[in-house]
């Protein structure tokens, strides 16, 4: 066993292996992994490196906690073992129940309950975070069963570090989560709970690799076994059940009993739901609450009264009109609303799924995980429908590669056919935001037209709160539906004094709130200016949240930014969209400094040209780091670019996460000529594409190539090379390459010549492009694209012999 050994000004280091005696107290941290790449590893520990990711701050709390306690030493799964030895992995597995149980301390980081920092006080209100601890990620995984149970006292803390409780105050939450009686919480032996007990309090607990479901159990049973990865969870369980038996035979309960308990161990503890729903392909951004939406906003207190109370009355109603579809302008707050619909019915237990379209936001761009995404999110959020759900998935494994109609049917409308109608609440309610951002037309059309045959439903009403612009496509689709069945609101059209209202109210609490933390004066910027801001604002929540970001970003400038928005205000007759271009131009004007030469602003006009249009054109969205990757520019100048576009970009202290837009209205703004009218900053959206295209083709000719991942065994499937390995071999800008050149090349109207660089592309990386998707399981992926390339290749052979004929 390695431990962290904390030293002066909050640096550690690693011990030595030690043994036995040798081990001095020390901490243990409980928490759950992050992607691959940002954890902390025992290779980073030994270069030196590794400060720079997210996983950092979870061991620095860890050696920070540990030292408060008193204690020099601590632990951390991730980067006390080395996982490239696979005897001193399995080493570990196997001791890992005794590490915990033998840890003075054990701290439970939870990285998704978080603290709002307004609240805090010495004693923080469970008021604040007891609905979080209840959902938090940490208790579904498989191997925080036993870091719950192994040690003596166990802390959980917040994202923040705020002390929540103890495994003893907070037991009667635990118990309630977990399921996990009070005798085995309170470090009763195991042996007095039965086998098949102990099994159902993993049977809903998830691993990232799938031979950890059983590995994770080891400790729970007092077992030991070697491991091998690559077998699969059910050789892994049927080896777990076998050395459960070999024990029992040695323990004073007779060994018939023991049997008779093996026999009756239900099946779902090895192949249960989870396992099923797993197999569906998910877009995990789609709800409402997914970890990269948790700082997204929902309406403030006393502000959209008469509209939410509508819907909420919509919603709670028995008629016929199952399908609410709130449409607006861009910018008129429609995403806002849907959030704070869907976190009212989660908390009430009825939100049955949630979908949050974005464009060029990857599987959240396009209908192609929509219903699989939704029905995972029924099964986990309505019970009832669970079974039905996993029989359809085991009856035809491939359903989520038929159509959507067949999709919608079989995962969807069939479970809740069969629901009988007091096996659950009376009505589940969808929440389906910006319809409009779908990719494709056809599909949106295909979605409404299904989503009204929920009309049809008996025993359970299902109930579509639906936001979109109000967009052809959308218009069409309803005007299908009989208009007894759903019920429209036109979010522009509410009375500009509510709005205004509202608008002030949202201005006055984030100005307020950027007073105080530049420690302006108490009545700072002052009534009338606010009401001035209301004006320019001119019906749009999107000015006003743009406005107050850029304001916000401004730190120590925050009222010279201020006076930049209000100097030449135009008049409350002009068109919305004129005062929303103005607050972009603003914005886009003030990244540009007055003390450059001309030749340099050329320069960086031409950058942010470059940057922000394939930002906006990116077909899913990437870090500044792979964005520079992909772009062949240095990081540095990627975020030097973007240092003053945070009031209208999502860019995270964590730059390994990707860039977001704030609001899809920018993407219009800045590929809109008569709107961007200053051509510096102006994106031709097939040019954006075409730099794209050829970003992707460099990067592809210049870094694929034959056994890119370093694979030796021949015959070895994609499934069982582990996903940190692709994703080490083919980064996140690779990945994106592959997958999207030949779609970037399509939107930028290319043609094709003999010779060209595709041509030659082709040529010599072909066979090297289809393994590297191969790696990513996307092969089907690389097969839609040479179709299209064919069809490609088509067009411009036609439009040669046009010419030359």
């Amino acid at each position: 066993m390695r431990l962290l050994e904390h030293r002066n000004a909050g640096e550690f280091s690693l011990t030595k292996e030690l043994v036995g005696d040798d081990i001095p107290p020390y901490a243990i941290l409980s928490h759950t992994w992050g992607a691959d790449d940002e954890e902390v590893t025992f290779k980073d520990l030994v270069e030196g490196t590794g400060k720079s990711k997210t996983g950092y701050n979870k061991i620095r709390f860890c050696g920070q906690q540990a030292a408060i306690d008193g204690l020099q030493f601590f632990w951390v799964d991730t980067c006390c073992i080395d996982k490239s030895s696979s005897a001193e992995l399995s080493e570990a597995i196997n001791s890992m129940f005794r590490w915990y149980r033998d840890a003075a301390k054990c701290y439970v980081y939870l990285s998704d309950v978080s603290i709002p920092t307004f609240d805090k006080n010495d004693k923080v209100s469970p008021f604040l975070w007891d609905s979080a601890f209840r959902k938090s990620r940490w208790f579904t995984r498989g191997w925080t069963l036993q870091e719950l149970i192994a040690p003596a006292s166990v802390e959980f803390f917040s994202m923040q570090g705020d002390r929540l409780g103890d495994k003893n105050s907070l037991e009667q939450q635990v118990h309630e989560i977990t399921g996990i009686a009070f005798q085995a919480l309170q470090r009763s032996p195991l042996s007095e709970f039965s086998i098949i007990e102990r099994m159902s309090w993993a049977q809903n607990r998830r691993t990232k690799r799938e031979e950890d479901r059983a590995y994770s159990l080891l400790g729970i049973f007092d077992i030991h076994m070697p491991l091998i990865y690559g077998e699969g969870e059910k050789k892994a369980f049927n080896r777990v059940n076998e050395e459960i038996n070999k024990s029992s035979k040695n323990k004073s309960l007779a060994p018939g009993k023991q049997d008779s308990q093996l026999d009756k161990l239900p099946q779902p503890a090895f192949n249960g739901p989870d396992i099923l729903l797993n197999r569906l392909p998910t877009a995990a951004e789609a709800p409402f609450n997914s970890y990269n939406r948790q700082h997204e906003p929902t309406c403030l207190p006393d502000t959209r009264v008469d509209l939410l109370q509508e819907i909420y009355n919509w919603a709670d109603r028995h008629d016929e009109r199952f399908i609410f579809w709130l449409n607006g302008l861009a910018g008129t707050g429609k995403s806002t609303i849907a959030r704070t619909i869907a976190r009212r019915y989660f908390e009430q237990g009825r939100l049955g799924a949630s979908f949050f379209f974005s464009r060029g936001g990857g599987d959240v761009g396009h209908a192609g995980k929509f219903f699989t995404s939704i029905a995972v999110q029924l099964a986990n959020n309505a019970p009832p429908l669970q079974r039905g759900i996993c029989d359809t998935i085991a009856e035809r494994n491939d359903i989520a590669d038929q159509s959507l109609r067949d999709q919608w049917h079989q995962l969807i409308f069939r479970p809740l056919l069969k629901l009988s109608g007091n096996s659950c609440p009376s009505s589940y309610i969808l929440v389906i935001d910006a319809l409009d951002e779908c990719n494709n037309d056809s599909n949106i059309r295909i979605i409404l037209q299904l989503l009204a045959e929920a009309r049809s439903l008996k025993t359970v009403r299902l109930r579509v709160f639906l936001t979109s612009r109000p967009e052809i496509p959308i218009r069409h689709g309803f005007y299908r539906i009989p208009e007894a069945e759903h019920q429209d609101f036109v979010l522009h059209n509410i009375s500009p004094s509510i709005t205004d209202h509202d608008i002030y109210a949202y201005l006055q609490y984030n100005l307020r709130l950027i007073g105080q933390e530049r420690s302006l004066d108490a009545g700072w910027p002052g009534e009338q200016t606010i009401k001035r801001l209301v004006q320019n604002a001119s019906g749009l929540f999107i000015w006003a949240a743009t406005a107050c970001r850029f304001v916000r970003e401004g730190k120590q400038l925050a009222t010279k930014r201020l006076a930049m928005i209000l100097v030449g205000s135009v008049g409350s007759a002009t068109a919305p969209e004129k005062h929303l271009n103005k607050i972009y131009m603003t914005v886009l004007k003030q990244s540009v400094s007055s003390d450059h030469t001309d030749e340099e602003k050329e320069y960086v006009f031409k950058m942010l040209r470059q940057i922000l249009g394939s930002i906006v054109v990116l077909l899913s969205p990437l870090s500044t780091k792979a964005l520079g990757g992909l772009l062949h520019v240095a990081k540095q100048d990627v975020d030097q670019a973007l240092e003053d576009f945070h009031a209208i970009l999502d860019i995270p202290e964590d730059h390994s996460r990707p860039l977001r837009l704030h609001h899809p209205s920018f993407r219009d703004f800045l590929l809109d000529k008569d709107r961007c009218d200053d051509p510096n900053f102006w994106v031709d959206q097939k040019q954006a594409h075409q730099t794209l295209a050829d970003s992707c083709i460099r990067l592809l000719s210049t870094v694929l190539k034959e056994n890119i991942c370093g694979v030796d065994t021949p015959g070895t499937l994609a499934t069982d090379v582990h996903r940190s390995q692709v994703e080490r071999y083919l980064p996140p800008e690779l990945q994106y390459a592959c997958l999207y050149w030949v779609r970037h090349l399509r939107k930028s109207g290319a043609r094709l010549h003999d010779n060209d660089h595709v041509h030659q592309f082709l040529q010599e990386r072909l066979l090297y492009w289809l393994e590297a998707l191969g790696w990513m399981q996307k092969i089907s992926e690389g097969i839609v694209a040479i179709i299209s390339l064919e069809s490609i290749t088509l067009v411009s052979i036609f439009l040669w012999h046009t010419r030359n004929h």
